[in-house]
């Protein structure tokens, strides 16, 4: 990060059981707000593209148009562009990049895109403004996030209570914003884009069927005791790992039940520069 900003903590890190999510995003199931936007040939910045399943997925979109992903993880992007080179998306790049002063010069792309980035700063307006100064004016910016406040679930679970609640509380420490969904719309206005240019809605993921139970509970089950955020949770002091296994048995119990249902509330802006 630059010198005005201290450096940020990813909750989740990069362990597998977060990497399965990330390659399970689709432009369907993740971007259906933006997909309205794209045209072929347009140019698109993905800001925080992970292992970059969703950026080749709105490259096809565009194409034949320029499409660079960027994250600050080196490591994951060598595994975005293995993604790249496996889909045979040729026209997507990828590099290394800090999301507050991202290496292009204004006006760069028809469509900057960011998905799960925005909750995970310290100063996401000023992400924000950065990626409006590389949008070319009449191009759009994208952003969606989840409410982690807005999730919720049935059979009730006082364990899934505790781990949201240890959830605010390590995104707390780290200096972020579990509930950013709510607040995107306030952010994208705080950083100077026109009221009346900017669209907020909400989408939702939904985990309902026994496949898409399993799944979603054994990826939080694994987070809860071998992911940077069950270390950053012992690292602060707000949990052990006793208390972190009690949780993955809460998510594993979860997902057994029959008639499990979960959803993740999702804020969305599609803004215009």
């Amino acid at each position: 990060m630059t010198d005005t900003h201290p450096a940020e903590v990813y909750t989740h890190g990069h362990h597998d059981s977060v990497l399965r999510s990330h390659r399970w995003r689709t432009a369907e199931n993740s971007a259906a707000h933006l997909l309205p936007a794209l045209l072929p040939g347009q140019s698109l910045l993905d800001v925080g593209c992970g292992p970059g399943n969703l950026t080749v997925d709105l490259a096809a979109r565009v194409a034949p148009g320029r499409v660079v992903g960027v994250d600050r993880s080196e490591a994951v992007i060598g595994l975005a562009r293995a993604e790249a080179e496996r889909a045979g998306a040729a026209d997507v790049t990828f590099s290394t990049a800090d999301a507050y002063a991202l290496p292009f010069e204004d006006g760069s792309f028809d469509v900057v895109h960011a998905h799960q980035l925005l909750q995970h700063l310290g100063d996401p307006v000023a992400a924000l403004r950065e990626m409006r100064r590389v949008a070319r004016p009449g191009g759009v910016v994208a952003v969606r996030d989840a409410d982690y406040s807005g999730m919720t679930w049935y059979p009730a679970s006082p364990v899934l209570d505790e781990w949201s609640a240890l959830y605010h509380e390590v995104t707390q420490a780290n200096g972020a914003e579990a509930d950013a969904g709510r607040r995107l719309q306030s952010w994208v206005l705080d950083a100077g884009f026109d009221p009346d240019r900017v669209v907020a809605t909400a989408g939702v993921w939904c985990y309902a069927s026994a496949d898409d139970r399993t799944w979603w509970a054994d990826l939080w089950a694994e987070r809860c005791v071998a992911s940077d955020f069950a270390r950053q949770a012992v690292e602060h002091g707000l949990a052990d790992e006793v208390g972190l296994e009690q949780l993955a048995a809460g998510w594993r119990e979860w997902g057994e039940a029959r008639d499990g249902w979960f959803a993740v509330l999702h804020g969305e802006v599609l803004a215009r520069v």
